[in-house]
């Protein structure tokens, strides 16, 4: 006789609602287009590339904290190899650099993420919770991407030659 498995209760449509309820209007559509290049592209979780992807397309702000354009387009060169050659060597892991203990609580589901992409979330939503704001932004992920130096973010920026800590120091001051 068999009996089935009892399967897990799934909160990802209740866990993406709390989230995007944390994210301003920019981040959000940011963070599904992260969704959906994830999806596209096969991978099996959103990293940090696909949200690094995501937020230089899509907000001006991040554009210019990481500086001139030349860098941005090296950025985003390399983001967009990622199918074809530069992130092959991704395929297949799962992204976790271990430099940011990952709490996972019911703002982010690590359902579909990599650990580091739910620590970074969890980063920008910390960054905007001290800044006395209700919503993170482009900037506050883009901050906490940069803070995990073993990200795949923070490898993608490094080598179009783009100071890391620079977008820390430049958003610190507005």
């Amino acid at each position: 006789m068999h009996s089935p498995t009892p399967r897990a209760p799934r909160r990802p449509a209740a866990t993406r609602t709390e989230l995007d309820a944390r994210l301003s209007v920019e981040l959000a559509a940011a963070v599904a287009a992260a969704r959906r290049r994830a999806l596209r592209d096969g991978d099996r979780q959103v990293d940090t590339a696909h949200l690094l992807h995501s937020l230089i397309e899509s907000d001006p702000r991040v554009r210019a904290a990481l500086g001139d354009e030349a860098q941005v387009a090296r950025a985003l060169g390399y983001l967009v190899q990622r199918s074809i050659g530069y992130g092959l060597r991704w395929q297949g892991s799962v992204e976790d650099s271990g430099a940011i203990p990952v709490v996972r609580g019911p703002e982010t589901d690590a359902a579909g993420w990599s650990p580091s992409a739910v620590a970074a979330m969890d980063g920008a939503m910390e960054r905007a919770d001290l800044r006395g704001e209700a919503r993170a932004g482009g900037i506050d992920l883009l901050d906490a991407l940069a803070s995990d130096p073993g990200c795949r973010a923070v490898e993608v920026l490094r080598r179009a030659g783009v100071d890391v800590a620079l977008p820390g120091r430049r958003t610190s001051a507005e």
